[in-house]
């Protein structure tokens, strides 16, 4: 079974960091890429960033700079480093997979931002 299992999510204070993880089970998490969503309160979910089994990452514009994606293969988990946070980032961040023709999502972590 596909599963994914975000955490790291929390309160913090602008300018602050947070480490958001992404566990995988349930597929060959190499073969696939992992994306990071976030949905802010009454906004849709927007990509903020992907990271494709070719090592292949992009970013949503916002966070250029600011946000790092990391993956580990052996640990099957991929981070997204949040740096400079600022209020817009507040939000519920998701990761997801596609697999096997169908998207699957995490649970999400919450994370805000105080200014």
């Amino acid at each position: 079974e596909v599963q994914l299992q975000a955490s790291g999510g929390g309160l913090v204070q602008a300018g602050g960091s947070l480490r958001l993880s992404c566990a995988a089970s349930g597929f060959t998490f190499d073969d696939y890429s992992i994306g990071w969503f976030r949905q802010a309160p009454g906004k849709e979910r927007e990509l903020v960033a992907s990271s494709s089994s070719e090592g292949n990452i992009e970013y949503e514009d916002s966070v250029k700079g600011r946000f790092a994606v990391t993956r580990d293969n052996i640990r099957r988990t991929m981070y997204l480093q949040m740096n400079s946070l600022q209020p817009d980032d507040t939000a519920v961040y998701y990761c997801t997979t596609k697999w096997s023709g169908r998207d699957f999502w995490g649970q999400g972590t919450e994370v805000t931002v105080s200014s």
